[in-house]
């Protein structure tokens, strides 16, 4: 198990206004035979040992506070600074992962459970990632609980989000001695159409909260008259009905992505409204642009920044096979290289749009960090083994490692600036 919650400190230089004017009092011994050239070689030798000294001095006194670059603006980074982005970097052998045993956790969905539904191999539970210049800081169960005393975390997305939703009730319930004090409120059992669930630590009088909105805006009915192709037409100028559900909330965690398909949606007779008039021409890329509009325009007129922690993950890599039928080869191991999964469109999409949100919002940027993960996926080992899935990870697994980057942002002893 983890331990405590903290960062290392790294040697900083922080050059400080050094006063080279006149020394007084210079006490040099200089033989009168001496003449002047030598004297003042004499002081500018004093002055290159102090300048030298303070230079030592500075490097080691100065704490270098982490800085976490903007991912967009490190989508290709390769810096040894000694600044540190948090989602750059690589995963490494761990025995004392996983977190826990999704076997004791019923919040667990028997889908994701992959060891639960006949996968033998195990080595896929013992990664961690390790960004290239720090350390994910270890935390204390214990702390973290604590620390959520009171408050309402959110989630709000797709099935991915359901994941990360699941594996963090599963790690805090390692810490909970009474497992009955937790419960879903209402006794729902997780099924993947509910649009929300709702789980409470009562022990600690908060909640962890998820919302099903696959596409962050309101779906409904086509205007009349409407070609009979179109089934659903997707408001992509108002946000889901249900955004007034969000608002009081202490951490509100987004995602959105996997739905954005031909398949998912004009195969199935969804297409884009916006103004009343549907935009039968509108492409799926310029559709969720507009999405992520009315998102930012949302956050900015409904959120308390004092009281809200806003979160956005950007789009998980999936490791579907290229070809005229794609396939699910889960590996063994995780790849040596991302293979151009580290890139995604709606990532850079997502990102563009939080760096420019007028109040804070935190980018949890996993898309090059799940570009290796080929051997975590649920692959045939679901509750459903005849259709194969390369888009969700198991569970325990890559989520797991989401919620601990979360953890990071929110209970970090140590500061990070985003720009």
């Amino acid at each position: 198990m983890v331990n405590r919650l903290k960062l290392s400190s790294f040697g900083h230089f922080r050059p400080k206004d050094l006063n080279f004017g006149e020394l007084k009092h210079c006490q040099t011994w200089v033989f009168h035979s001496f003449n002047r050239v030598l004297v003042i070689g004499s002081l500018l030798l004093l002055f290159l040992v102090a300048i030298g000294s303070g230079y030592f001095y500075n490097t080691n006194s100065f704490p270098q506070p982490i800085v976490l670059e903007n991912a967009g603006d490190n989508r290709t980074n390769t810096n040894f600074s000694g600044e540190c982005n948090l989602f750059v970097g690589n995963w490494v052998p761990d025995e004392s992962y996983p977190l826990y045993n999704a076997s004791e956790c019923p919040f667990a969905e028997q889908g994701f459970s992959c060891l639960d539904n006949g996968r033998k191999d195990k080595e896929y539970l013992k990664w961690r990632w390790k960004p290239r210049n720090c350390e994910i800081p270890r935390f204390d169960v214990y702390v973290i609980l604590e620390k959520l005393r009171g408050k309402r975390i959110v989630f709000v997305g797709d099935s991915l989000s359901r994941t990360q939703w699941e594996s963090m009730i599963c790690i805090l319930m390692t810490g909970v001695e009474d497992k009955k004090s937790v419960y879903e409120v209402k006794g729902r059992k997780i099924t993947r159409q509910i649009r929300h669930l709702q789980v409470r630590f009562s022990s600690f009088n908060f909640t962890v909260e998820f919302y099903r909105s696959i596409f962050l805006v309101q779906p409904g009915s086509p205007p009349k008259r409407s070609p009979k192709r179109i089934k659903k037409a997707l408001m992509l100028d108002k946000l889901d009905d249900i955004n007034k559900e969000w608002i009081h909330s202490d951490i509100l965690v987004f995602n959105t992505g996997h739905w954005w398909t031909p398949t998912k949606l004009f195969e199935l007779g969804w297409y884009f409204q916006i103004d009343g008039k549907m935009k039968l021409g509108m492409t799926i890329n310029g559709a969720f642009n507009k999405a992520l509009t009315t998102w930012h325009s949302w956050i900015e007129n409904n959120i308390n920044s004092d009281r809200t922690r806003v979160f956005f993950r950007t789009f998980e890599a999936t490791h579907w096979s290229a070809g005229p039928r794609e396939k699910c080869d889960v590996t063994r191991q995780p790849w040596s290289e991302t293979n151009g999964k580290d890139k995604n469109a709606f990532s850079d999409m997502i990102i563009d749009t939080v760096k420019n949100v007028a109040i804070p919002v935190t980018l949890l940027h996993v898309t090059p960090m799940g570009a290796y993960r080929s051997d975590a996926h649920v692959g045939n080992w679901s509750d459903n083994p005849s259709v194969p899935d390369c888009s969700h990870y198991c569970l325990p697994g890559v989520p797991d490692m989401w919620n601990e980057l979360l953890f990071t942002f929110l209970f970090s002893e140590q500061q990070y600036q985003i720009h």
